[in-house]
């Protein structure tokens, strides 16, 4: 569940290594290297879901459409409550200024409704430590915090809704001939809330909305 406000920016810290390094610490920094070389891939563009239509978790509603996003001060807001480890990784790669397409999930007719622009990068989700949230976790500590999110701001609506079903179409239609969304993570990764994009795909998606269904 996305929007709320607030947050303080994460940062990294880069260890350094010894003069003279035993067995055990060359196939710690050999691992470390194998996971750096098997790194998420860059993406520029974002698929975001969210509910726009009612729906209570311990009495709390959490629903938050488009139209929410709009309502906030400067049009801008949190995307907190991610706790899917690729969703949150996926966050933590995005960068200040890049697009994404604000999908409406888990509703009457699910699909892309607008587009938004990440404003502020991956720092910590205050939610998880809110026992009152939905998306408290136990198990998460302030020192080690285990959940991320981004800010986002509205830019504009689509000219017209992009519903999942044409996009289906498309993607089946691509799969068999070779189009821009043939592995579109909508399809290939459906259940993950935040998705990646190529610019391929965002144009082809973003071309759809001048054309007839």
């Amino acid at each position: 569940m996305p929007p709320k406000r607030r947050g303080s920016k994460r940062k990294l810290n880069s260890g350094e290594g010894a003069e003279t390094e035993s067995p055990a610490k060359k196939k710690v920094e050999s691992k470390k290297n194998s996971e750096k070389s098997s790194a998420l891939p860059e993406f520029c563009h974002w698929l975001m879901k969210s509910e726009p239509e009612s729906r209570f978790e311990n009495g709390i509603d959490v629903k938050f459409g488009i139209e929410d996003l709009k309502a906030l001060p400067n049009q801008t807001g949190c995307w907190d409550g991610v706790r899917n480890y690729q969703a949150r990784n996926f966050m933590r790669n995005m960068k200040e200024g890049q697009l994404a397409f604000f999908y409406h999930s888990n509703c009457k007719v699910p699909g892309i409704a607008g587009v938004m622009k990440v404003v502020k990068e991956a720092y910590v989700d205050h939610t998880q430590f809110d026992k009152n949230d939905v998306h408290y976790d136990a198990s998460s500590r302030p020192e080690n915090p285990k959940w991320s999110m981004v800010d986002v701001q509205f830019q504009r609506m689509m000219k017209r809704f992009i519903p999942l079903a044409e996009l289906k179409e498309r993607h089946l239609e691509h799969r068999a001939s070779g189009g821009p969304l043939k592995d579109m993570a909508l399809f290939t990764r459906a259940r993950l809330s935040v998705q990646p994009l190529t610019s391929e795909e965002f144009d082809f998606v973003l071309s759809l909305e001048d054309q007839q269904p």
